[in-house]
């Protein structure tokens, strides 16, 4: 383990939320400390002092430190003055199970209607955890670039020991698994469980898989072949700050991203990501060019914005019934 006391001279990079009381607590620490501003895009501020950068993005908002100096301005400056937390450094003390040996898994694609639903996993142990920690791997939602993606993307799977697996449901597969399974969750546990089937024939020895909370966790325990039922299935809410479901979350995103620009090309028309009245619009126009058909080869034809669209083919959902199955 790291020595707490001691982190690394070498950190020149680090990233986190702030609030909006924290972020222009900052501004005020940074401006009474002589640092200099100017103005630049997408921030609320960016200051620069010596050889060390602090750049507050309007959009969380997130703080993005970089150069030298960095480790020892959280430390004693952003974490006590500003966080009133210590973290750097104390990671693996306050939380050492991001640093054993495990899997993550994260899916990308469930919310939006046309597109896949794509399921990734990683496996991390305490090296391979450091390093995605230090390079800013983080959870796919908080990164607003496609090129970010695939550059983290690609980082992950240069990793020395970062296996990974990938499950990508088209959405005629989609559309086909979920008139079988009738439940959303009881797809995702299908599909996860899949991927850690697959990360369990390169890591066999794995003891623990980790996923965001989304259903009992016995939906995944039941869909398992015999070599995963030993593992020990763990949910919990915003599992994406562990670094392997936030890098299972960048492959899976790049995955999605990757199969939205493909198809965008070859309709030569854009699919738009979400559910949004640019979804419909879309959706619309499509329908009118090709027919209802096309949604179940390009869309989640049970969201919806298909019924919305063409409501001769396809029925309204049913509104959410909670499942006491299990």
């Amino acid at each position: 383990m790291a020595d707490p006391a001691n982190p690394s001279p070498a950190k020149t990079l680090h990233t986190c939320p702030l609030s909006s009381e924290q972020a222009e607590k900052l501004r005020q620490l940074l401006q009474d400390r002589g640092w200099s501003f100017e103005t630049r895009p997408y921030t609320l501020y960016f200051a620069q002092h010596d050889k060390l950068t602090a750049a507050v993005y309007i959009k969380g908002p997130k703080l993005v430190l970089q150069g030298k100096g960095t480790a020892d301005f959280v430390q004693f400056t952003l974490e006590p003055e500003i966080l009133g937390e210590a973290q750097l450094g104390y990671e693996e003390v306050h939380h050492p199970e991001m640093f054993s040996p495990h899997f993550g898994i994260d899916e990308s694609g469930k919310g939006d209607f046309f597109g896949p639903l794509v399921i990734a996993g990683a496996y991390v142990d305490p090296d391979i955890a450091r390093s995605f920690r230090s390079a800013g791997i983080q959870d796919s939602k908080r990164i607003g670039s496609d090129r970010r993606i695939r550059d983290l993307a690609r980082l992950i799977r240069q990793t020395p020991g970062a296996t990974h697996s990938l499950v990508l449901i088209g959405p005629e597969r989609y559309n086909s698994l979920y008139a079988k399974f009738g439940n959303l969750n009881r797809l995702l546990a299908w599909g996860h469980a899949r991927v850690i089937e697959n990360l369990l024939e390169m890591r066999p020895e794995c003891p623990r898989a980790l996923s965001d909370q989304f259903a009992n966790p016995s939906l995944i325990q039941r869909a398992l072949l015999e070599r995963g039922r030993g593992i020990t299935l763990e949910q919990r809410t915003k599992a994406e700050s562990d670094p392997a479901v936030a890098a299972a979350s960048i492959l899976a995103r790049e995955a999605f991203i990757d199969w939205m620009q493909e198809h965008s090309h070859q309709l030569q028309r854009e699919l738009p990501r979400g559910a949004s009245a640019a979804v419909k619009s879309a959706a619309t126009a499509l329908v009118e060019a090709q027919g209802a058909d096309v949604l179940r080869r390009l869309a989640k034809v049970h969201f919806k914005t298909a019924a919305e669209v063409a409501p001769q083919n396809f029925a309204k959902p049913d509104l959410p019934v909670r499942d006491n199955s299990v």
